[in-house]
């Protein structure tokens, strides 16, 4: 197989530019299946759950098992992208997406249908820490062209899965309405199809070839104790956030420390660990992206998840209302994407951290103004002042990161990346519990404006150290 390095160097200048727009759209493309997946089956659940037989709690654990399976695969099919190459990694990922949506139409039991579920996660999570090594790589070849082109690249990316993200439930409602809830499988297949053929079409192969040998120790080189451990920390962190407020299980959380510190021990020994935790700790910059993204991710997802509650019970309104009414919460972060794009430009990626954090903290204190007779005026323009850090704090903190992580490393890396937005996620939705578990009130919106007011406030002072960022 020729070699990605030697082919690309036959490409220069406006070909190259061209190549890497290409490549762009691909990876774009690939990466809106994980958000578009994961927002969708909200709508759902409802008819699944009628269809099969079960309860709304047991029908639920479809977005709890891929929320879970995200979490483990990111970094996992990021170190996977760096061992054997990311064009292949990327491109199993989609025909697991096309397998698993093909099979989920037809599956016989909710076990299997949650099965497919999982699998269907893992191929999604895939593409985003492979498509970043993709562009690394094409990028690298262009001379200086990289840091020209990086910035736009991450901004189609991000304006593509936070498309996804907000609009995934408005698409899956259609779907839901006028096909039934397998309609929301059958449209992964045409998206992931064209994206396999285009990664053959465009995308140069990988450069790397594993040794025989290296092939034959598969289990050694993904570190399986590692994930085991991994795994196992974060389920049982999930399930006990989960059971908060109603029959805490208490020693859930015993465990998370106990996997934690094995997990450790065992990344420290090893030569090809799952979880590189000298890497964490020898780049605190990094570590404190991750940790600005799962903090950015469980105020993004609170007020996700939670203003729709706080509308429809509180106020009143349909869901066609709801959904409208958070259109500038969801699109304004499309619009501001590409003026990050353009302060990367000139100020690098800390100002549109910066901005965003402000406007997010200012954004969320602003919730406290709402109430059951405030207009809809006012309630749109809440809305749209927290939509605007959307696009900033996304485009500036994968730009941090692109920037700050080793070449070698962007697989890995991305991966843990988006294993972070999971873990904010997840935050987020035991907040909502511990706050709404009785019912949705506007006091219990107000005590989530001011959690989120004070992890924005968080992010901003982060955000402000040029040691952390």
């Amino acid at each position: 197989m020729a070699s990605s390095t030697k082919w690309m160097a036959t490409v220069k200048g406006s070909d190259h530019q061209q190549l890497i727009k290409r490549v762009t759209w691909v990876v774009a493309l690939g990466v809106l299946l994980n958000p578009l997946n994961s927002s969708m089956i909200s709508v759902a659940l409802l008819n699944i759950g009628a269809d099969f037989g079960i309860s709304l709690a047991t029908v639920t654990w479809l977005i709890s098992s891929f929320y879970l399976a995200a979490t483990v695969g990111q970094p996992l099919m990021g170190k996977l992208a760096d061992l054997f190459g990311p064009r292949r990694v990327f491109s199993i990922g989609m025909a697991l997406v096309i397998v698993s949506s093909i099979l989920s139409v037809w599956a016989p039991s909710f076990g299997w249908l949650l099965v497919l579920r999982i699998v269907q996660a893992f191929g999604t999570t895939g593409a985003f820490p492979a498509g970043l090594s993709i562009l690394r790589s094409v990028s690298r070849t262009a001379d200086d062209t990289e840091g020209k082109s990086s910035a736009s690249s991450l901004g189609l990316i991000s304006i593509a899965a936070n498309v996804m993200a907000a609009f995934g439930p408005t698409l899956g409602g259609l779907l839901v309405a006028y096909s039934g809830w397998q309609s929301i499988f059958w449209i992964n297949i045409p998206i992931a199809l064209l994206v396999l053929l285009l990664v053959f079409k465009w995308v140069p192969a990988d450069s790397k070839n594993p040794p025989s040998d290296e092939r034959k120790s598969v289990l050694h080189m993904i570190d399986l104790p590692g994930i085991v451990l991994f795994s196992g920390m974060f389920t049982s962190l999930m399930l006990f956030l989960i059971s908060l407020g109603k029959g805490t299980q208490w020693w859930l959380l015993i465990i998370v420390p106990i996997a934690a510190a094995l997990l450790i021990l065992r990344e420290l020994r090893t030569d090809k660990p799952f979880l590189d935790v000298k890497m964490l700790a020898s780049n605190i910059r990094l570590t404190s992206v991750f940790a600005q993204y799962a903090g950015l991710n469980m105020v993004f997802y609170s007020l996700f998840f939670g203003l729709p509650l706080w509308l429809g019970q509180v106020r009143g309104y349909d869901p066609q209302m709801v959904g409208l009414l958070m259109l500038p919460f969801a699109g304004i972060g499309v619009l501001t994407t590409p003026l990050a794009v353009r302060m990367i430009g000139r100020s690098g990626y800390r100002q549109p951290i910066i901005v965003g954090s402000i406007v997010l903290a200012i954004g969320t204190l602003l919730l406290l103004v709402l109430g059951p007779h405030t207009p809809i005026t006012i309630i749109l323009f809440v809305f749209a002042v927290i939509g605007i850090s959307n696009g900033m704090n996304n485009m500036g903190l994968s730009t941090a990161l692109y920037s700050i992580t080793k070449p070698e490393d962007t697989g890995i890396a991305s991966g843990l990346f988006q294993t972070f937005r999971s873990v904010g996620s997840i935050f987020s939705t035991s907040l909502l519990g511990l706050i709404f578990g009785g019912s949705v009130t506007t006091s219990g919106l107000h005590i989530i404006a001011v959690v989120t007011a004070v992890i924005s406030a968080g992010l901003l002072a982060v955000g402000c150290s040029r040691r952390l960022t």
